[in-house]
């Protein structure tokens, strides 16, 4: 594999060790970790420009419209179902009355009220959709890079889903508010008025699966800020017989059919998105990760929005509870931000991971691990943060010393050329097996 046999050759060029070691404080106890895995990790992460890219950004704001008509006609009906629930949801957030059929209009429009934040997640529907977890990581051109994971009931589910999600500010609620609102009056002396354009989302994307296995990812980009999101879900609708689609509408051959009955699921989920282009020394989301995978050549496109946590050669997978086996591995990776360039030219910053046992009287000092450097010695030669790539931090631990229980992994980052330091934790609990 051509990024293994970097690593390796960087390996010997650096003088490391196959193995490291963490110190433990209690009983002289030495637990060997994968130092070799760390570096391999360290050196393939830190090639990895700013996350996001040409394919998730095409994703946004493009199937509703300029690849509407060129679904299938089951497909345009399902997205007409999933547009049509959360427009309903989102003019309910904003006080905007829903039309109702036989109803007499508005004489004149209401008064949105603004998109409200603080509110705890809510799911309404007949298909369960719960927010599992995000993390934030620096994207393209100051866009953040949000990859999620949601939980869905697979049960309702069994012949595939269609994923619609959109993502609003206050700002752009308040000018779907309004347009809504206009549209539900009768037109002055019997001219119809001209239609306002549809406004636009800051994400508004969909997408056709497989039946999900009970949770499934995806990605945004968003500029930095306060939003809501709106999750809709769907069990897929069967294509149309042939009389079906070949008679499904006399009077408009272009418009899609009726949306098809079937299991239906809403969730709204508040994000607020951090701003990781201030010059402070800042880091992304860390990621604790169940497994962390080299891949032998990147993802195709169509592949990729259905891995968000691929970055560049490695596959992260995420713990979904950050619960371990005492016979596997702990993995954090994250990315370091604001780090300012030593005479080398190259970041010179130290990270310390710092182990705590969580115990019925508190929090116990367990154990650390010998400081990682990231410098010129121990970057790739061609890392360059002007080139847009991104100082990683990541550990990867074995658990056999850890006796069963709680603990909290406190990562201190110094930046040696500006003196600025951060301190970030993680909980984690090792199993019994």
């Amino acid at each position: 594999m051509q990024y293994l046999r970097a690593y390796d050759q960087a390996i010997r060029i650096l003088g490391y060790p196959k193995q490291g070691y963490l110190r433990s404080s209690s009983e002289g106890r030495e637990a060997f970790m994968h130092g070799r895995r760390v570096l391999i990790l360290t050196v393939a992460l830190a090639l990895v420009c700013s996350a996001g890219g040409s394919v998730l950004a095409q994703r946004n704001n493009n199937d509703k419209g300029k690849q509407q008509q060129q679904r299938p006609p089951q497909e345009q009906q399902d997205v007409q179902a999933l547009v049509t629930l959360v427009d309903t949801a989102l003019m309910t957030d904003t006080g905007v009355p829903v039309p109702t059929p036989g109803a007499q209009p508005a004489a004149a429009p209401v008064t949105p009220k603004p998109l409200a934040f603080g509110g705890a997640d809510k799911n309404e529907g007949d298909v369960a959709v719960k927010w599992v977890s995000n993390h934030f990581v620096k994207g393209q051109s100051g866009d953040t890079y949000v990859p999620f994971t949601l939980a869905v009931d697979k049960g309702q589910l069994s012949k595939g889903a269609a994923l619609y999600v959109r993502i609003v500010n206050a700002e752009q609620a308040a000018g779907f508010a309004s347009a809504m609102a206009a549209m539900a009056v009768p037109p002055k002396d019997g001219k119809p008025a001209a239609a306002a354009p549809r406004p636009s989302f800051q994400w508004d994307s969909v997408h056709f699966l497989d039946a999900p296995d009970g949770q499934l990812s995806r990605a945004v980009q968003l500029k930095p800020g306060q939003y809501v999101a709106f999750i809709a879900l769907k069990e897929k609708s069967p294509a149309p017989a042939g009389n079906q689609r070949n008679n499904r509408n006399n009077n408009d051959k272009n418009a899609p059919p009726a949306a098809a009955a079937g299991p239906v699921g809403l969730l709204r989920h508040e994000i607020t998105v951090p701003d990781f282009n201030t010059p402070d020394l800042r880091t992304s989301s860390v990621i604790v990760a169940q497994s962390v995978e080299p891949l032998s050549a990147a993802l195709p496109a169509d592949q990729q929005e259905a891995n968000p946590y691929v970055f560049g050669p490695m596959r992260i997978v995420p713990s979904a509870d950050g619960k371990f086996a005492k016979s596997g591995e702990l993995s954090v990776i994250f990315w370091i931000y604001g780090a300012k360039e030593a005479a080398s030219g190259k970041p010179d910053v130290v990270v310390d991971y710092s182990f705590y046992q969580k115990l019925t009287e508190g929090e116990k000092y367990f154990n650390k691990t010998a400081p990682q450097p990231l410098n010129a010695e121990t970057l790739p030669p061609q890392f360059s943060i002007a080139a847009g790539h991104q100082l990683p931090g990541s550990l990867v631990i074995p658990l056999g010393s850890f006796p069963a229980g709680d603990y909290r992994l406190e990562i201190k980052v110094n930046d040696k050329p500006s003196g600025a330091m951060l301190t970030q934790s993680v909980n984690f609990t090792v199993l019994p097996v």
